[in-house]
């Protein structure tokens, strides 16, 4: 079995997301490998929300950055070494499937089955199958807490 250099897991806040990243502790500290902990605000809807919501956005950051600090804080926790965080904006499938694998040369993506979106997983599929179907590197799901 190879091992990975660059491991990206995007986490939105889920169980499922939770569980992925515990996966990817262990494989980044077994690997020696970077783990760029990510995560996507989803800006599609923002015009119509923040019509009637101006603060949303900053809301949005301010989860994320919390959100980001504390999974950072389990990484090292759990022994990790080399840690990269990444923010961006943007439509979740598309940023975690092409622009961030390339822009950190990702060669391995853990995400959970399902995240936070229930509603567009029915309607459109979920995140986790557009990263299966359109990533150019190994990607694992994770379905349950279990080893």
């Amino acid at each position: 079995m190879s091992t990975y250099k660059n491991i990206l897991v995007a986490v939105d806040g889920s169980q499922e997301a939770e569980w992925a990243l515990q996966k990817a502790f262990t494989i980044a500290k077994n690997d020696n490998a970077t783990l760029v902990l990510a995560h996507v605000i989803d800006t599609r809807n923002y015009p119509t929300i923040e019509a009637y919501d101006t603060t949303i956005r900053d809301r949005s950051e301010t989860f994320a950055n919390d959100l980001i600090k504390k999974y950072k804080e389990q990484a090292e926790a759990a022994g990790v070494t080399n840690v990269v965080s990444d923010i961006v904006l943007g439509s979740p499938k598309g940023q975690i499937s092409k622009d961030l694998p390339k822009k950190h040369n990702i060669d391995l993506i853990v995400c959970g089955a399902t995240g936070l979106n229930v509603v567009e997983r029915f309607l459109i599929g979920s995140v986790s199958e557009s990263v299966v179907r359109h990533a150019r590197c190994d990607v694992m799901i994770v379905r349950t807490e279990e080893a």
